[in-house]
């Protein structure tokens, strides 16, 4: 059997000789047997116990001995093998093996297919004798009965309470719903995986801010802020330049610190990726640069001087967050990437060697793992649990969703190293499992407390700490709770009934006189009773004559039933005189006993004359392109079709003698035009029938037509039939007043032409002017543009939505175009934004030119509309930004425009002169702009040219001259050189640097830290900040 790296508390092999096969019974057990404190026994079926044929297999099985007499809740965890071999010669056998968990309602497992029983009757190739000889064999079984620590080993978690096993509970995954929308979220940047350290420090932002001015105000600076002093000293004279900051300890194994002037945050990070361990990475953090040769430190009063450079922590807080940088900026791919290379955590850790000499330590910086948040997955989708310490004596617990388990310390350690698994043990196939499972589940985030100050962060929990406002929400929700749990368990002793009312049927526009079932339409908003299923007929119509306010001998109620046409329509009213009726009795024997509902229609009315029929009444109104109900009359059977006209006349109080066309609603798809000499008998009308009328307009019908619309109501009805409701977006807008996001009702008969015409006219705007993109059903994002040239019919266009999801909502995005769709197929529409000379977006300028127009064709176009700077370069450089908003991809100019990818931002920029003039000993770098976090980018990247020998001082003024910033703001910029390729912190850079003297990488950039007042900010690559509303 493989290990399956669980302790064992106890292994034992039993054998049960066998003679008589043949004789056996067809179910048989052995004698019990005792392993790891429980009673056991091998349960066989010699003959099978499965749907195959008799006597063709043998079933076997390990049996908990006496499941009746074990303690409620028992449970047994069990490795075990089944052998049956051959009684002279046991290296004959057939074997299988598995584990289960033994519980009351599993208390046998193991395999009804064990084995043919002709090939352990028959010699098999490689051996001498059979398996079963002369009619007898040995059934064994090896056990391995293993530890359960936490009680859950291979659980099914079928009604299992978290609170009654651990006394914690979770909190119930919210999808895409909730939860989402309070961080600012759309649907679809839920398919983002954000960043846990951007999550965590808005979340604190916003509790803050929240605190303030109630006794927790300052909590959060007390829990998580320590001080770090980043310095350069030099080595042969006494001279060193230091910075002393406040850092917030919650990190991508960074830590994030605040500037006490600005509150800037800075990003310290910490290695993961080619650190072995924690311990490491803080070394690697805190390790010291030389400064020497030709990087020597300028220091002031000294000259060039060989030097150290480094950091030293002063103090870390009571809390620290720590964020395994598991997510990275591939500059490779121009990509964030997952690292799940192994990084190894303790149970505790010193950090005391991390501290300047100077720091208070008269306690022990020992700090004890009381969190570690887990992803698993990759970049684009996955799953968060946590692993939670909740103090010092509760074991390590498991918050997966709603679900709270207990966990053992490999668990918490070992599975979430990353990296590849240590078990060598298992079998090959398995252990390709458990690398593939482990390669991308890892931790994230740990959470490490000082041990000096647990009793005080994780104090018990007090009656008195939950805020009475807090405790009468809970109360009322508990009630509400309790509530809809005691309407659930009484679910079977109602039944809803569902009420159709001449006012419903006159706002009903469809088939027969309410929509019930259809499929791609709403379910009509009836009035709905729940009543109980022996409730009286007497005492539920006197509940529905109170609730409309008639009196009770004024109404009747009539049973809709499915007629077989599939329409569904008043059968028979109920009988007044069986005070026994119950409401049950009426759905089981009147209606449809399968049906969850009973569909009535509240009839009022003096008493109508003996021998009538109930028809209902539609008008078809064909200037409005409406159809909706007009009540009912009672008709005699043998009275005239035609006689319906005079009574129509009348009740809309239209001009005796207009002339009507009269029109029988069979069912869907069938509208006939009815005979008026017939009588209704002639005609099959009977009780619950749909008559629909329109005013003979004959001669107009070709008009209506010509324009597009219907001229009665058999057109009408097939495009009731055919209707769908489609939502339209703006493609690339938040949608707002001129870019709405609205629906219209289409037929799916209906063609692009006439959509586009329906769109145009709801937005006011030109129809051959917008152009149309399907979405994914799934997430709304877009799919595919339309091309009008195909003239697709509505059901061509929304038909991928309907195969996924016959119920999904239609979503198609549009844009508002200044030019003709026509146009624009064999043209390509760019937008281009203009910074001009000092790197400030200053216009953007579409351009609609040939797809086989080149990029250089496009700087032309561009030159024409923006002003370049007198005695300048004259020459435009065409752009784009890397996702990660640090550099520039520039265009060399003969790129075709039809090639680039849409959708694309360009930028264009004039080139200084400086740069143009720059010669060989000039370097041209990338600079960027963030805002507190390097990942935090904005405003759109520039080159700028840096010169041997030139101070930082004096490249500050060349760079405020090149993108034009007044001297208050400049005073607030900060500079930072920031390494790519090495992962290596930014280094901010001081006056008297240098920079030129460094060796950049292609990679490397130059970094303005100031507040984003672009209004383009980039998180990462291309990820929408979280916002926590409220």
């Amino acid at each position: 059997m493989p290990d399956l790296g669980h302790d064992v508390k106890e292994f034992k092999v039993y054998s049960w000789p066998l003679t008589n096969w043949k004789r056996l019974e067809k179910k048989i057990t052995s004698p019990e047997f005792e392993c790891g404190g429980h009673k056991w026994r091998i349960l066989l079926f010699p003959f099978g116990n499965s749907n195959a044929p008799p006597n063709d297999t043998v079933s076997v099985y390990l049996d908990y001995a006496d499941p009746k007499r074990a303690p409620e809740g028992w449970h047994a965890c069990a490795q075990f093998a089944l052998v049956i071999s051959n009684p002279h010669d046991p290296t004959i056998y057939t074997v299988s093996h598995a584990h289960h968990r033994f519980i009351a309602e599993e208390c046998d497992w193991g395999f009804t297919r064990f084995s043919e029983l002709r090939k352990l009757f028959t010699v098999q190739e490689g051996h001498s004798r059979p398996t079963i000889e002369d009619e007898a064999a040995e059934v064994s079984v090896f056990v391995r009965v293993l530890e359960d620590p936490t009680g859950v080993l291979w659980h099914n978690f079928v009604n299992y309470d978290s609170k009654k096993e651990t006394g914690y509970v979770g909190l119930k995954n919210q999808g895409t719903t909730e939860l989402t929308k309070s961080f600012g979220w759309k649907s679809l940047d839920s398919f983002l995986q954000h960043d846990v350290q951007e999550f965590n420090r808005v979340l604190q932002d916003k509790l803050e801010s929240k605190m303030k001015g109630t006794i927790a105000e300052g909590a959060i600076q007390k829990l998580f802020v320590g001080k770090m002093k980043s310095y350069i000293k030099c080595v042969n004279v006494d001279f060193e330049s230091s910075r002393i900051e406040e850092f917030n300890g919650i990190s991508n194994l960074h830590f994030v610190a605040f500037v006490p002037a600005e509150h800037a945050i800075i990003d310290l990070q910490l290695n993961v990726k080619g650190q072995k361990n924690l311990y490491d990475s803080f070394k690697d953090y805190v390790a010291v640069e030389t400064l020497d040769g030709e990087n020597k430190y300028m220091a002031e009063g000294y000259g060039l001087q060989e030097a150290k450079k480094g950091i030293i922590f002063q103090s870390f807080p009571p809390v620290l967050h720590l964020q395994l940088k598991r997510f990275e900026y591939d500059i490779q791919r121009d990509a964030m990437v997952k690292i799940n290379d192994r990084h190894e955590f303790p149970f505790e850790i010193d950090l005391g060697e991390f501290l300047d000499e100077t720091a208070d330590k008269s306690q022990p910086w020992v700090y004890k793992l009381h969190g570690v948040l887990v992803h698993s997955g990759d970049l684009h989708g996955g799953h968060y649990f946590a692993l939670i310490k909740p103090d010092r004596e509760t074991r390590w617990l498991k918050f997966d969703d709603d679900r709270v388990t207990p966990v053992t310390d490999r668990e918490v350690l070992e599975e979430n190293y990353g990296g590849e698994a240590l078990n060598g043990l298992v079998s090959p196939m398995q252990r390709n499992q458990v690398r593939a499972m482990k390669r991308f589940t890892n931790a994230y985030m740990l959470v490490y407390i000082r041990e000096s100050a647990i009793d005080e962060v994780l104090a018990p929990f007090k009656e008195e700490d939950t805020p009475p406002h807090l405790k009468k929400r809970l109360d009322e929700e508990r009630l509400q709770l309790e509530a809809k749990k005691r309407e659930r368990e009484e679910q079977h002793l109602y039944l809803t009934a569902k009420v159709i009312t001449d006012e419903t049927f006159a706002h009903h526009e469809g088939f027969d006189l309410a929509t019930f079932d259809e499929r791609n339409w709403p379910p009509s908003d009836l009035p709905t009773f729940r009543v109980l299923k022996n409730e009286t007929y007497s005492t539920f119509k006197q509940r529905v004559a109170q609730h409309f306010n008639y009196p009770e001998n004024q109404i009747r109620l009539w049973v809709l039933v499915n007629r077989q046409n599939k329409t569904v329509r008043p059968d028979t009213h109920i009988p007044e005189n069986e005070p026994a009726l119950t409401v049950e009795v009426i759905r089981n024997n009147m209606a449809v006993r399968q049906q969850n509902d009973l569909r009535l229609y509240l009839d009022v009315l003096p008493d109508p004359t003996k021998g009538t029929i109930m028809i209902f009444l539609k008008h078809f109104d064909t200037s409005k392109q409406t159809l909706y109900g007009v009540g009912k009359v009672h008709v005699q059977r043998a009275s005239k079709v035609s006689d319906l006209v005079p009574m129509i006349n009348e009740r809309l109080r239209w001009t005796p003698g207009t002339p009507l066309k009269l029109f029988e609603e069979i069912k869907p798809g069938m509208i006939e035009l009815m005979k008026p000499k017939l009588t209704f008998t002639q005609s099959e009308i009977q009780d619950g029938d749909i008559i629909c009328f329109q005013v003979d307009i004959s001669e107009k019908e070709h008009d209506l037509e010509s324009q597009g619309l219907y001229s009665n109501p058999m057109q009408y009805y097939d495009f009731l039939q055919n209707r769908v409701m489609v939502v339209f977006r703006p493609k690339f807008e938040e949608p707002d007043h001129d870019h709405p996001e609205f629906s219209l009702i289409l037929s799916k008969k209906q063609n692009y032409d006439i959509m586009s015409a329906k769109v145009g006219e709801h937005l006011r705007h030109d129809p051959i002017k917008l152009r149309f993109t399907t979405t994914h059903a799934s997430n709304g994002t877009p799919k595919s543009i339309l091309k009008r040239s195909l003239n697709q019919s509505v059901a061509e266009i929304i038909s991928p939505t309907n195969y996924v999801s016959p119920q999904a909502t239609t979503v198609i995005l549009y844009e508002k175009l200044d030019v003709s769709i026509v146009e624009l197929e064999t043209k390509r529409s760019l937008k281009v934004v203009w910074t001009g000379i000092q790197n400030k977006e200053e216009s953007t300028h579409p351009f609609l030119l040939p797809k086989t127009s080149m990029v250089h064709d496009l700087a032309d176009h561009l030159a024409k509309q923006v002003k370049l700077t007198p005695g300048g370069t004259g020459k435009i450089r065409v752009f784009e930004v890397s996702k990660d908003g640090k550099t520039q991809k520039e265009f060399t100019g003969s790129e075709m425009i039809g090639n680039i990818p849409d959708p694309v931002e360009l930028y264009a920029e004039e080139i200084p002169k400086e740069e143009l003039e720059a010669d060989d000993a000039d370097k041209v770098i990338s600079v960027f702009h963030f805002s507190r976090e390097v990942s935090r980018t904005h405003g759109v990247p520039f080159r700028f040219v840096i010169k041997p020998g030139e101070k930082f001082s004096d490249t500050k003024k060349r760079l405020q001259a090149r993108i034009g910033v007044t001297d208050k703001d400049f005073a607030k910029y900060r500079f930072a050189l920031i390494q790519q390729a090495t992962f290596k912190q930014p280094s901010y850079i001081e006056d008297d640097d240098t920079i030129y003297e460094h060796k950049f990488a292609p990679e490397d950039c130059l970094g303005l830290d100031h507040i984003d007042k672009s209004g383009r900010t980039r998180i990462g690559a291309g990820e929408k900040a979280i916002v926590i509303k409220g």
